[in-house]
């Protein structure tokens, strides 16, 4: 029988060891990750004593040396840097310990990645995209790096930007993945102009990507399919009504993934039957919440999210509690596809799903572009080609065919 109190902590981290003991409870670890955790505080505790350390000394770098002298102890848990991570936010939070310093940009390319950053998030409003841009910068920034003095920008021509573009593209990657290259270079190039960096503006000089806008059919589930998924998931057990709430956001109500992850407790207005989502470009709109999407949270609510102070609706399933991210929605999705034997797709297929079965049951483009928040029409006008009933007036006779 595991039992945390029974861990005794000496030296140092004796006085914080009671609080720690409870913000594991609160976290929701089980007695025996709690037990294990206590027994690493308090080696770390016996360890500071032995350095004559206090608990504000405990840097990044003494953090090391404590976990190599442990490894080569032969400890077989907890044993690298990241086991500490609950005791140092529990000692941060407390003020014990200072939060730790964002690494400093200490190349030109660093500094130069960095504030570019900072023009896409504060100059340009660009949000959880702000990474793939600055993957594909790096790339660009780096190859002219290893083919020039420093970074290499002042010189850089049209010329130079089409080749790498044509050079990039032979590679054989999607037409997406060529178009987002492009889109994200033309980001780049007309940030360098406005600092400066450059003398013309070379962000014209990109070429495009050859891609026929609309060319593609949405790909939605079958009804037997999203049954699968929805059957898949244990409402017997807490993460089984979890699952089928948030497969049931995804198929009914067509959410992003990250606007499952985003939402929280008072986004559900039960009074009047509405939830808020937190979209795209930080819009919040209201919804009218389906009766079967309702009494899925009501149950995952009352039986199963673990009581918690996190606003978010959705939490983790295992310590330390929080809130659900959109990668964890995904992973809800891959998980159900797995159960059901079916090869994983990903949640965005569920949002075309819900709007296919939308034109299925009657209802019209505009008011598909009502519930799946599209900003335009264009973008909805897409499930016009999987809307047979709709398009079989225009279709013409075969050649040859008898009317």
């Amino acid at each position: 029988m595991h039992d945390p109190s029974g861990v005794r902590v000496t030296g140092a981290l004796m006085p914080y060891a009671d609080g720690f003991r409870a913000e594991l409870a609160r976290l929701g670890y089980t007695a025996g990750s709690a037990e294990l955790q206590l027994g690493l505080v308090a080696h770390l505790s016996r360890w500071l004593a032995d350095q004559t350390l206090h608990v504000g000394e405990l840097t990044p770098e003494r953090v090391k040396q404590f976990f190599e002298l442990r490894r080569r102890s032969g400890y077989t848990a907890y044993w690298t840097e990241r086991s500490l991570w609950p005791l140092q936010d529990y000692l941060r939070r407390l003020g014990v310990l200072s939060a730790p310093t964002p690494p400093v940009a200490s190349t030109p390319l660093e500094k130069l990645l960095e504030d570019y950053r900072g023009y896409l998030v504060r100059e340009r409003g660009v949000g959880i995209s702000v990474n793939p841009y600055l993957a594909k910068a790096r790339r660009f920034l780096s190859e002219l790096r290893s083919s020039a003095a420093g970074l290499g920008v002042e010189s850089l021509t049209a010329a130079d930007v089409r080749q790498y573009v044509l050079r990039e593209c032979r590679r054989g990657y999607s037409v997406s993945y060529a178009q987002n290259l492009v889109a994200a270079l033309r980001s780049l190039l007309r940030y360098l102009h406005v600092k400066g960096l450059t003398s013309i503006p070379l962000a014209p000089a990109v070429p495009g990507v050859a891609g026929w806008r609309g060319t593609a059919l949405p790909r939605a589930l079958e009804g037997e399919v999203v049954a699968r998924l929805l059957a898949s998931c244990d409402r017997q057990r807490a993460t089984g009504r979890r699952d089928y709430a948030i497969l049931l956001l995804l198929a009914r109500m067509g959410l992003r993934a990250g606007e499952v992850a985003a939402l929280e407790l008072e986004d559900v207005d039960w009074r009047q039957g509405e939830i808020t989502i937190r979209g795209k470009g930080h819009r919040q709109e209201r919804l009218p919440l389906p009766v079967d999407v309702g009494e899925a949270l009501v149950d995952y609510l009352r039986q199963g999210r673990p009581l918690h102070e996190c606003p978010k609706l959705f939490m983790r399933a295992q310590a330390p509690l929080a809130g659900l991210t959109s990668t964890g929605v995904t992973m809800v999705v891959h998980q159900a596809c797995d159960r059901a034997g079916l090869p994983p797709v990903g949640a965005h297929r569920l949002r075309h799903t819900a709007a296919t079965e939308m034109l299925r049951g009657g209802a019209r483009l505009s008011e598909v572009e009502q519930v799946l928040r599209h900003r335009s029409q264009a973008t909805t006008a897409i499930y016009a080609k999987v809307d047979r009933v709709a398009l079989r007036p225009l279709a013409q006779p075969w050649p040859g065919s008898v009317a």
